[in-house]
């Protein structure tokens, strides 16, 4: 290898593009510095908007990547390279990784709706696709649920968005609500009272709005109330359970008795009388049928049909006559 050829052509190189090389390098670091001062610039604005900070890291990190892309492109027209093979590279590039990730892209684009729209947030106790847990992690593809039972589930954010979404967690306060069954012979009153005291005593039910229990349904068994109390969100289960048990006990306490399944049976002692006739059967009467002599138009012929059509006016023509031939003989009866 000529070793002074690869030298004398490398100063050359630099010798005749010595204006592109200064252009490019000033373009590079001017193009760092520009994007560094457009994303401090995002950054200062999305501090002072309600925007959820994953959904600022998006953008920011969205804008930058599309900054420094338009940035190489500059870069190489400076240095001479033709960019056009290269952008309809890019796009048939950006086109194949779109069909593959479809589903991602979507779940992606839900996340952003999810976020944005703020549905709910970490913490939360959500109901979605027959599933109940709190939000443990929000992302732009998948939001994960912790169960009661201390399970992960992870559901797609297209799920979600097509999803009917039921948010008990939304709220700073939730309600309370109870069912309670009692025999009939129960005090009305008394019931009320039991139930209304337990809930009062609880020092996490508030007092504003005040507990309510109203008697409700008439049941087959027994009588039900229907009970409610509000309580802060995160005291839900605390009061749920809290009421249970100590109603049960209360009812106990005062001696109501809480109805099982009833089924009422009752044994006859009098004897079953049923009325009946005495007479036979009565003789068949046969029923006088008149003759139909209508016929099908797919089994006849047309001179079937005009000869029927002939017969019938005979039969009416002769029976005409008839009439007025005994009407005639009633009237030279009636001068005789």
């Amino acid at each position: 290898m000529d070793w002074n050829a690869f030298w004398k052509s490398i100063e050359n190189f630099f010798t005749n593009n010595v204006w592109d090389i200064v252009l490019f390098f000033a373009v590079l670091l001017l193009g760092i510095f520009a994007v560094k001062i457009i994303v401090g610039i995002l950054r200062r604005i999305f501090s002072k908007s309600r925007m959820e900070i994953i959904a600022q890291q998006f953008i920011i990190t969205i804008v930058k990547v599309l900054l420094y892309l338009v940035l190489v492109l500059v870069l190489l027209t400076i240095i001479g390279i033709q960019i056009s093979g290269i952008v309809t590279a890019l796009s048939a590039l950006l086109l194949a990784v779109g069909m593959a990730l479809e589903s991602n892209i979507a779940n992606l684009a839900n996340g952003i709706v999810i976020v944005s729209n703020k549905m709910f947030k970490k913490g939360d106790f959500i109901s979605v696709d027959g599933v109940d847990g709190n939000i443990v992690d929000i992302n732009f593809l998948f939001t994960t649920l912790s169960t009661v039972d201390n399970k992960r589930v992870t559901i797609p954010n297209s799920t979600i968005v097509n999803s009917s979404v039921v948010n008990a967690g939304a709220n700073p306060r939730r309600r309370v609500e109870f069912t309670f069954s009692v025999a009939y012979e129960t005090d009305v009153d008394a019931v009320k009272k039991i139930v209304t005291d337990v809930m009062k005593s609880n020092g996490n039910v508030l007092l504003d709005p005040e507990p309510f229990c109203r008697l409700k349904t008439l049941g087959a068994s027994g009588i039900d109330f229907f009970g409610h109390c509000w309580c802060d969100n995160e005291d839900y289960w605390d009061v749920y359970y809290y009421v249970i048990e100590n109603v049960y006990n209360e009812f106990k306490r005062n001696n109501i008795s809480i109805p099982y399944n009833q089924l009422e049976v009752r044994s006859r002692t009098d004897s079953v009388i049923m009325p009946y006739s005495m007479a036979p059967l009565p003789e068949r009467v046969e029923k006088v049928r008149t003759k139909n002599e209508r016929r099908s138009l797919e089994d006849v012929n047309f001179s079937d049909v005009f000869h029927i059509g002939k017969k019938s006016k005979r039969k009416k023509k002769k029976s005409n006559e008839n009439s007025e031939l005994a009407s005639d003989r009633n009237e030279i009866s009636s001068i005789l």
